[in-house]
């Protein structure tokens, strides 16, 4: 009952190597048959949405599944829906190109399709998508910031029935999700905010084709500041010291200079080969201030 399935083999000449492990490809047509598959096979199998992400990790032979599900021929999944009363919806194969330029997105979530629009280069947005960057549960994941602040949610599908889970209850840590086995996520919904005004901010060493060393949104909902980072820990996060700090008050420069410092007192980033933490914890305090004083 399964798709007709065929074995994925790839090779490099310049090397005489194997570029890709050997896998079965998979190719299921409903959620039901994707999630059987993932269930049967667990471990051994990983989904693919846009690719970008996997078919690197595959040839970085960091990963080395048995069977790869493509969700590519699952229908409905590509859709961005939008209404005051349920908000945004996302579905899972949505691209970053797609929510980049979607019309409800600039209008009612600039902060995200700014997010889209600085995920790498103009083909990587073609392909990647916003479910498949949150599900890889990279601390530095461009879209998840905008999304941290609108309190988002993840939607799940798995044979037992579908369920809702929010993302910062999704992401667990590095590469480390809330999904039970057999369990796909089929899209993101983004609760609407009326009057909300943000900034989102990408410090990397070359533009947007770089991986952030530091990014983060800043979104002010009438007279309530929403603050989130990203590679500044293994997850991305929510500043609520800094955020009820601020809530209900003037901006003041005073007020601005302790939100920038209280900030830095509320991430804990590492040294790594982007950055060292003492740069990490200035940016975070940067791009605070510089957030805030943007809504001033």
């Amino acid at each position: 009952g399964h798709s007709p399935a065929g074995v994925f083999i790839l090779h490099s000449e310049m090397r005489g190597e194997p570029f890709l492990r050997d896998f079965v490809y998979l190719a299921p047509e409903t959620l039901e048959e994707a999630a059987a598959l993932k269930l049967e096979h667990d471990d051994k199998a990983i989904f693919m949405a846009g690719a970008t992400d996997v078919i690197i990790r595959l040839r970085d032979h960091l990963i080395a599944p048995d069977f790869v599900i493509d969700l590519k021929n699952i229908p409905d999944l590509g859709e961005i829906t939008f209404s005051e009363t349920d908000g945004l919806h996302i579905g899972a194969l949505a691209t970053m190109t797609q929510i980049a330029t979607n019309e409800h997105v600039l209008r009612h979530y600039p902060t995200l399709a700014e997010a889209a629009a600085y995920v790498g280069g103009r083909q990587i947005r073609n392909r990647a998508t916003c479910a498949g960057n949150i599900v890889n549960a990279s601390p530095l994941a461009d879209t998840a910031t905008p999304l941290y602040c609108h309190d988002a949610v993840m939607e799940i599908y798995g044979l037992p029935g579908c369920r809702e889970l929010p993302i910062q209850e999704f992401i667990l840590f590095v590469r480390k999700v809330a999904l039970k086995p057999g369990e796909l996520v089929t899209g993101i919904r983004v609760p609407y905010l009326p009057e909300a005004k943000g900034v989102f901010r990408k410090i990397a060493r070359r533009n947007e084709v770089d991986l952030s060393t530091v990014c983060g949104t800043v979104l002010k909902v009438q007279d309530n500041y929403r603050i989130a980072m990203g590679s500044v820990a293994p997850t991305p996060l929510r500043l609520p010291k800094t955020e009820a700090l601020l809530n209900g008050k003037p901006l003041t420069d005073a007020l601005i200079a302790e939100a920038a410092s209280l900030a830095a007192s509320e991430v804990s980033p590492i040294d790594d080969v982007r950055a060292d933490r003492q740069y990490r914890l200035d940016i975070v305090s940067y791009l605070v201030r510089d957030g805030l004083t943007k809504l001033r």
